[in-house]
Formats: C-alpha cells, structure tokens, sequence
C-alpha cells in the first residue's frame, strides 16, 4: 500500500513531496528518466511501468511544471465490493497520472478535471486517487492548489484541493483522501512529517541533511507482521506502517530466488529502451503478483521558490529481486522549471 505525504511547511521550499511506492518487487519497472511524451511533445521525468503496455507511471514531473502522484484504491478483506466502481479494471491506472503528465501546453488544471471526471476518461480504470497540479503556477507565498482526482469520487464537487496555504502536510494512501485521516499509517507519516521539517528549519538543516531525515521518515517501519499470517492477513495489516518490510507466502519467496539466480548475468535493472512503446513485457503475466511484497521505490521532490527542483528516487531492490543497499541505488535529478 503506497503513501504519500506532501508539505507546504518548510519556508524555503515551496512543496515537498516524498512517496513509498509499495508493489511486487518482480514487477518489471524502470529507472527514471527523460522521455518525449507523444504527441503533446512534454518533457517528462518518471520511471515507467513496463508490466502494462501503456508504460504509464505512479509518479513524475514535467520540464514545464505538471506534478502527478497515484496511488491505488485497495479494498480490504473486510470491505464490501462496489458494484459501480471497479478494483481493478482493464486499463492501466498509470495511465490516469500519464494524462496530466502528457497534457498539451495551454491545457489548466481545472479543465484537465473536469474533463477526467465528466468524460469516458477514468471508464475501465481500476480506484485510484491521483493528486496532480502545475507547479509553475504559484505566487511569492503559495503554490496554486493541487487537485486529487478519483474515480471514487462522483462529480468535480467532490475533489479536494490541497497545497494552497502554507505550513500544512497531507497524506494520501491506498483509500480516498480525508481529512481527518483514518488510516494509521497516514497518521504517522504526516506526524513524522511535520516533525521532520520543524527540525530542519529550527536546526537551519541544509538540503543534503534534509533529504537525509526525509528518507528517514519513508523507512518507518510499524508493520505488525506476526508467524503464520496468512498473506492477505499481511495486506490487511499495511495500513500501520509507513514502511513495508517484504513478504510472502513460502511460493513467494522461491519466486524471489528463481528470479535471482536467472538474473546474474543480466542487467540490474530493465530499461524502457529495452521494449516499445505500446508493447507489453514478454515475462509480465510470469512476474506480476509473484514473489514478495513490499516498497520498492521511494521518491523525494522539492521545489524552492525560484522554480528549482531536485527529483531523487531510490531503488530498494534490482529487477531480479536482489536487494539494494541504502542510498546505491538513488537516482537525482535537478532542473529549473521552464516558463
């Protein structure tokens, strides 16, 4: 179960946002990167998911300013199924966060959503929330507020706007967004959050230092795990922490093995150059919802008020299941967004 957690409460920065991606560690995913977005022509920086042939992503940001963020909806065994709003659908839900990402230039927020939820757009896509804005858009104090689109939600009344006032964080997870929130593990990362950031601006902690207490507050581990539990049991408990330790069922992590030991002479991670664009991975129904559980990257963005960004994500295990030792497997990237 992914988190994220973003902050208006650092005067030097006009957001922060850091993120757990939780997933199957086998699935086949890139490294981020720049890549062309066809055919609105947008730079986009992200990692791409190469199980679907979408090649869609749960996070990036665009060279003029589009910021996008998904997480899945994911019931729990104790929740009754909605008829009317599907788990899982037929298209990708990275696919959702590519739309905004890949808008074409004069397209605003606004019209982006209401044309997500008005239109056929979201139709066949699994829950999700995606929180999504144009960082270019902000004045000397604030951001203009970023939008969480769902397909939980009925009509454009129901989204909710966030960011636009200073000293606030939120925390976004695997259900639909409130405030209050109700999840542990939201709770938590939005408490260690706003600790994290009041620390580093009453100790003057530069950025390198801050980064460092970010990922710090991504690695908290709460995770309830207990001998025997079943693996749904184990889904059920994701809400408590911040951080998920991987898992799996004794089939599980056997998959991790075959997958290590076939992978030593390969490349550690895939490459999107590797397979085209619109083609679907020729091992991805043999490697999606195998082997362990858990998060397999983590992302830190943050934007000063002069429109300069530091993107860094960090990889917790290779493609072949191997671990990555912390900070070995970080990609960073900075840029100033164009006007």
């Amino acid at each position: 179960m992914c988190i994220v957690l973003i902050t208006t409460a650092h005067p030097k920065y006009a957001l922060i946002v850091v993120d757990n991606r939780d997933e199957y560690v086998l699935r086949p995913t890139s490294r981020p990167h720049w890549w062309t977005h066809q055919p609105s022509g947008q730079k986009i920086l992200s990692s791409r998911d190469l199980y679907r042939k979408e090649r869609g992503t749960w996070m990036g940001v665009t060279k003029s300013g589009h910021f996008a963020v998904l997480t899945n909806y994911r019931e729990s065994s104790e929740d009754d199924p909605d008829p009317n709003h599907a788990i899982a659908g037929v298209k990708s839900r990275g696919s959702v966060a590519k739309a905004w990402l890949g808008a074409p230039a004069g397209l605003s927020l606004d019209d982006f959503v209401h044309s997500m939820l008005e239109g056929r757009a979201l139709k066949g896509v699994g829950g999700f929330s995606l929180v999504c804005g144009d960082l270019k858009e902000k004045t000397d104090k604030n951001i203009k507020p970023l939008a969480i689109i769902s397909n939980r939600w009925d009509h454009v009344g129901e989204v909710p706007w966030i960011g636009g006032e200073r000293g606030h964080t939120y925390g976004l997870s695997n259900a639909v967004y409130s405030e209050p929130a109700t999840w542990a593990k939201i709770n938590i990362g939005k408490k260690l959050m706003a600790e994290t950031i009041q620390e580093a601006v009453e100790k003057d902690i530069n950025e390198e230092g801050l980064i460092d207490r970010l990922f710090e507050v991504l690695d908290h581990d709460t995770l309830p795990l207990e001998p025997k539990m079943t693996f749904q049991q184990h889904m059920d408990a994701l809400r408590q922490s911040v951080f998920i330790r991987s898992f799996a069922e004794d089939e599980g992590w056997q998959e991790m093995a075959t997958s290590v030991d076939e992978g030593r002479a390969k490349a550690a991670f895939d490459q999107i150059e590797d397979y085209s664009e619109h083609e679907e991975h020729k091992d991805a129904h043999g490697y999606f919802m195998k082997g362990a559980y858990g998060t397999q990257r983590q992302t830190i963005v943050l934007l000063d008020w002069e429109g300069n960004m530091t993107y860094i994500e960090r990889a917790l295990f290779d493609s072949h299941g191997n671990p990555v030792e912390r900070g070995k497997g970080d990609e960073t990237f900075k840029f100033r967004i164009e006007d």
